[in-house]
């Protein structure tokens, strides 16, 4: 079974295009992408909020926009957009996922994955950030 790593975007961003893994700055991103690495996964995406499925080397542009803000049914649609990127790369009957990502941006997408895990769930940032820098630092 191959691993996918998911990791929600941040609003800390630098200010002019960049591949994705450098555009997110912010030390929950870093710390974040870091752990990934200790599952072996087979691929690492973002879940950007404006561009959906998002691969580490990919450039971008900086962008203001969060699902935080969204509505159920934006949330929704925004979900399906990534499902059908992410079934372009994956298979999401047989492949596992890890998400590192709030509630907002897992929400609708657990239903399409048939095997997954959710490591940070229910911690707040704070926590979150304690839990990837012990984690890392092993």
């Amino acid at each position: 079974m191959s691993t996918v790593v998911l990791i929600s975007c941040v609003s800390k961003k630098l200010s002019h295009r960049a591949k994705a893994r450098d555009l997110y700055v912010s030390p929950l991103f870093r710390m974040n992408l870091k752990y990934a690495q200790r599952f072996s996964p087979e691929q690492v995406f973002i879940l950007s909020a404006k561009y959906g499925l998002v691969g580490l080397d990919e450039e971008i542009e900086p962008y203001d926009v969060t699902l935080n803000t969204m509505s159920v049914r934006e949330r929704r649609s925004w979900a399906k957009k990534v499902v059908t990127q992410l079934r372009e790369y994956c298979d999401l009957e047989k492949g596992h996922f890890v998400i590192l990502a709030g509630q907002k941006y897992r929400q609708y997408l657990l239903p399409y994955l048939r095997s997954y895990e959710v490591p940070l769930a229910g911690l707040p940032i704070g926590k979150q950030l304690q839990f990837l820098k012990r984690e890392t630092s092993r």
